[in-house]
């Protein structure tokens, strides 16, 4: 009787679902950030681009804003690009989900080394690859975002508005962040050829001195977009 039981039961067992391998985790956003590692970034200029990066993370406006939505996180890696077939993920996926996380997560972008080549500037490159970080199945995303940040033209690759067309068409959005020291009208161009999706935009800098300072304004711009999240009044200054 006990064999019997034994092998009704192995039976029953093999007819049930199977378990998930792993369960998606919920987050408010799952954001690339694409950093220019072109030949016209020197290494001032590049290390300039990473800190600011990391001092943003560590704002604390930034992290009330990345905790506010519903599922009060949100998940970041970092792409390093140049060339058509230059990108590199610099920095792993990774939570922020408290001022621990992101304070985590800001030490991994100041201090990753500068992965690409310096060469030639594809917009659309950095965006394909991006677009293929963003399939990443650990993750279910309330919204997916690029964020592309550079000084030049698009100069290798197919045109990057095909790539942002094709991103946009798998439900991503795609931002900019124009550094206008070696083309003016950098910013106009962006609009133009860069962003897309619900609620894309475009900002510009100057100059590299003040890149903190935008990265700072459009983090948050990206992330209160968020459904369900806090306005950018609604995110207290930082202290």
């Amino acid at each position: 009787m006990r064999l019997a039981a034994i092998l009704v039961a192995a039976a029953l067992s093999s007819l049930a679902p199977a378990a998930p391998a792993h369960a998606q985790a919920a987050v408010d956003l799952a954001l690339v950030l694409a950093v220019d590692g072109s030949s016209s970034i020197d290494d001032r200029e590049f290390r300039l681009q990473m800190r600011g990066y990391a001092d943003a993370f560590r704002n604390p406006r930034v992290v009330q804003a990345a905790t506010t939505g519903a599922s009060h996180r949100i998940v970041v890696t970092l792409v390093q690009w140049s060339n058509l077939h230059d990108q590199r993920q610099a920095v792993p996926w990774t939570l922020v989900e408290d001022a621990q996380s992101a304070g985590r997560l800001a030490d991994l972008i100041e201090n990753a080394a500068r992965e690409v080549p310096a060469g030639s500037t594809s917009i659309s490159g950095a965006i394909d690859f991006s677009a293929r970080l963003l399939g990443d199945r650990r993750w279910q995303p309330a919204r997916r975002v690029i964020d592309v940040s550079g000084d030049g033209l698009n100069n290798m690759g197919r045109q990057p508005s095909a790539a942002r067309d094709a991103a946009v068409a798998a439900g991503i959005s795609v931002n900019g962040l124009a550094i206008t020291t070696e083309v003016p009208a950098l910013d106009i161009y962006y609009e133009d050829n860069v962003i897309g999706g619900p609620g894309a935009f475009a900002l510009a800098t100057d100059s590299f001195e003040n890149f903190p300072e935008a990265i700072l304004k459009k983090l948050l711009r990206e992330i209160v977009g968020l459904p369900g999240g806090p306005s950018i009044a609604e995110v207290p200054p930082a202290p």
